[in-house]
């Protein structure tokens, strides 16, 4: 709040100035900066943009179950999302994941997606997704230009998937992964939030599956956005560690350096191609190699995920149609206010209000 206020009165140089005030950083000059680099020295080359807030589940660790969504007129455009996907890309960004909610339940995305894959010095454009209207967009997707899909699945069994997403249906979801195979995806991802005494035993099963269908796995600790009525975080937690631990009596990983651009440390499974990635917010903090910031459906670059840092780039737009230059300065200014790390407390109410669905992924 107090950054869109400052955008909102200030031009860039004095919101530099109000914003490293109040946050108690050393200030830089926009003028000086081609590139995104925080003032910890990382640089910012992928971002993941929200295209709704809806989806056409209800994931207990995402959403609560009655949801109220956004009014259209507080939302970007598409046109705005590409232009200021655009603007990201003008700045170095070489990686895009388009996120929800579910992002194809957006009237018009794959058409949005179709423009982003043309994007001249994009190098990958990649999609989470629940998986569930991939039967019918799969082959389009791959058209577009899509490298990667992400796909949601955090069980494999058909009553406790209706359990943890409230409303989905399994069947669905496994059709669309085999949609997406068929229209030639080479590395389809599954991730899956793994939480105690709901879906912690199906981690091996996963695995297996994972395997057998020459899929790469993520296993993701429950982030505290938003408030949920289902169940206690602390007492849902189940640790990285703890799912490896679980894993290395059948399988045998080996550690490997490869990377896709984003949190997941991986693992492969010998004999196989199928990688394991470990997302660790609570037990390994990944904040140090940070390369990400994320652009809500309603306009805030938001610097980080377990903060509200965030610069209002809706009214930026909106205030200076045709003209990309204040955008610019906008978006580099706002990397003085990127913080170290997280502060994510499983044994405290959320701090953060916004749920994952409205965050993007």
């Amino acid at each position: 709040m107090i950054l869109n206020f400052a955008l909102s009165r200030f031009d860039v140089r004095e919101y530099i100035t109000t914003a490293c005030h109040v946050f108690r950083l050393k200030p830089m000059n926009p003028a000086t900066h081609s590139k995104l680099i925080d003032r910890f020295g990382r640089h910012i080359d992928y971002i993941r943009i929200s295209i709704t807030d809806r989806c056409d589940f209800r994931c207990i660790y995402c959403m609560s179950e009655e949801m109220t969504f956004l009014p259209r007129a507080q939302i970007l455009t598409l046109e705005e999302i590409f232009a200021l996907a655009q603007v990201f890309v003008e700045l170095g960004v070489k990686k895009i994941r388009i996120t929800g909610g579910e992002p194809l339940v957006r009237r018009g995305a794959l058409g949005l997606i179709h423009q982003l894959g043309k994007l001249q010095g994009l190098k990958e454009l990649v999609m989470t997704t629940n998986g569930s209207q991939l039967d019918k967009t799969a082959t389009s997707l791959k058209s577009a230009g899509v490298k990667r899909l992400n796909i949601s699945l955090d069980t494999l069994d058909p009553d406790k998937f209706k359990q943890i997403t409230r409303i989905g249906d399994l069947t669905q979801v496994l059709k669309g992964i085999q949609a997406a195979r068929e229209a030639g995806f080479k590395r389809l991802k599954i991730n899956a939030v793994i939480l105690k005494n709901q879906n912690h035993e199906e981690v091996a099963d996963l695995v297996a599956f994972a395997v057998e269908q020459g899929l790469d796995i993520s296993f993701i600790e429950e982030m505290p956005l938003g408030a949920v009525g289902d169940h206690d975080r602390a007492e849902a937690y189940y640790s990285s560690d703890a799912i490896k631990a679980d894993l290395a009596g059948l399988f045998n990983l080996l550690p490997t350096t490869e990377s896709t651009g984003g949190p997941s440390k991986y693992f492969r499974v010998a004999g196989t191609e199928t990688r394991v990635g470990l997302i660790s917010p609570h037990s390994h903090n990944f904040c140090s190699t940070c390369n990400r910031v994320r652009l809500t459906v309603e306009g805030r670059l938001l610097l980080c995920l377990g903060n509200e840092h965030s610069v209002d780039l809706k009214r930026v737009l909106r205030a200076n149609p045709g003209d990309s230059e204040p955008l610019k300065k906008a978006i580099v200014a706002g990397m003085a206010i990127k913080p170290e790390r997280h502060e994510f407390d499983l044994t405290d109410k959320p701090l953060i209000f916004r749920h994952m669905s409205v965050t993007g992924g």
